[in-house]
């Protein structure tokens, strides 16, 4: 399996393995300074080891299982370290002697939920630093972990260069709890003007590219860099013909979008295509873009391509179905068209196509949609887009596990896998608003959040 080294020492990502914490080097030995022995961050300095990992148990009165879609009842979940060591009905398992049990019988329990598309830094203002912007990044971070997102993938830095890497590689070496972390840096955006020495690209924000050649240096450096994933944007803004049909404007020439793709493929990573519709949505899907985010145009031929090419849809359903959307239509059209029926229908008719795999994506920005809030987006998906309570779930936890490479380590409750779990008090699957109250979070047998459960030793 080819692995990739990233800028900050001591971390290792490979593909499709979550990263773990390393340590850069051993602490003087015997340990001279205060306290005990401590812990080697990545920039040489020392820091508080986190206790060890204990054993424990969770007694779960429902348990969902995302890859049947079933209910289960009575279950328990053994955990050691990080692991899930069992999962079975409680006639079954038996809990061993002295381990903390996790009382989670009057409750639901689910695998950790996934983000598969925010923005862990609010968009950079003129007068924003680096300072400011990393702060209320890993604000942004806990507060998605708290409302029970265990792992997130993130698409684009909003202007703040490579400072995601930091965060991922900060929450990786133990310094913040934060989500499992997926992250696409910059993003690559096409212009065909040649470069203005009096205005110069902005290193901090997309990279420019000019030239095919351009697209794949661009995709080699931010690899190079540590990006997971190469955030690409096929078509961009909408507007409406003077007889309401809904037009968008293309960006790649069809030739530096594949040879983006291609050259992401080849270093082992995937594609994240922003497209709204139009020629630039079908470029992205001809091209082969790994995960189709938004597609207010889709329609039945290009919804068809993507089930052939197994393509993943990330409709990001709520953060373009605010009111703010009908504003700016209004403005633009007198008030005669609207963009979110168009959306809703595409996403509906997605949504009821065999062989679709629909993820959960929010698009958390720090603008109209604040982390900590994404689990509306489940609502939506069975409200707006017509999927089952269960598919819902699924969308947010095993199938965007999959789509992030993941599918060994998250999504499910599942022996091997990490002790990611979470709790709410009612059934999601009558009411997927539950998962808007989640009222227990553990990210590889940590307690992050427990508002449910007690819990002893047996």
């Amino acid at each position: 399996m080819r692995t990739t080294t990233t800028m900050a020492a001591g971390v290792v990502l490979a593909v499709g393995v979550i990263a773990v914490s390393a340590q850069v080097q051993p602490p003087p030995a015997p340990w001279r300074g205060a306290g005990s022995t401590p812990c080697v961050g990545s920039d040489g300095g020392v820091y508080q080891c986190a206790p060890p990992s204990r054993a424990g148990a969770i007694r779960a009165g429902r348990l969902f299982d995302t890859k049947s879609g079933r209910m289960l009842t009575k279950q328990v979940v053994l955990f050691s370290g990080d692991k899930i060591t069992e999962v079975g009905p409680d006639s079954q398992v038996k809990i061993p002697a002295g381990v903390t049990v996790i009382d989670l019988s009057q409750a639901t329990v689910l695998p950790g939920l996934v983000d598969a598309h925010t923005h862990m830094f609010n968009t950079r203002g003129a007068r924003g630093t680096t300072e400011t912007s990393m702060l209320i990044a890993i604000q942004n971070a806990q507060a998605d972990l708290h409302a029970g997102f265990t792992s997130a993938r993130d698409m684009s830095s909003h202007g703040n260069g490579y400072a995601d890497i930091a965060v991922r590689d900060a929450i990786n070496e133990g310094r913040f709890d934060g989500p499992r972390y997926q992250v696409s840096t910059l993003g690559i955006v096409w212009s065909g003007m040649p470069p203005n020495p009096a205005r110069p690209d902005n290193p901090l924000a997309s990279t420019v590219v000019r030239s095919i050649d351009d697209a794949r240096a661009a995709v080699r450096e931010q690899i190079q860099h540590g990006a997971d994933w190469i955030k690409l944007f096929p078509a961009g803004n909408y507007s409406f013909t003077a007889t309401g049909q809904d037009q968008y404007q293309v960006t790649y020439p069809l030739p530096v979008l594949q040879a983006l793709i291609d050259e992401t493929h080849r270093l082992g990573k995937k594609t994240a295509c922003h497209a709204y519709g139009g020629e630039g949505l079908r470029n992205a899907i001809v091209a082969g873009c790994d995960t189709i985010e938004h597609g207010f145009g889709l329609n039945r031929e290009l919804i068809d391509m993507m089930v052939a090419k197994k393509l993943y849809f990330d409709p990001t359903l709520v953060r373009y179905m605010e009111p703010y959307m009908d504003d700016t239509d209004a403005k633009n059209t007198g008030g005669k068209y609207r963009m979110i029926p168009i959306f809703e229908k595409a996403a509906t008719m997605a949504a009821a196509t065999s062989g679709i795999k629909v993820m959960l994506g929010s698009g958390a920005d720090g603008s109209t949609y604040p982390h900590g809030t994404q689990a509306l987006d489940f609502e939506a998906l069975v409200k707006r887009a017509g999927l089952t309570p269960a598919r819902a779930i699924a969308s947010g936890t095993i199938i965007n596990a999959e789509a992030m490479g993941w599918q060994e380590q998250i999504g499910s409750i599942e022996k091997g896998k990490y002790a990611d779990v979470v709790a709410v008090s009612g059934d999601p699957l009558a009411d997927i608003t539950e998962l808007q109250r989640v009222k227990f979070v553990m990210k590889g047998g940590k307690i992050i959040r427990s508002e449910l459960s007690t819990g002893a030793p047996k």
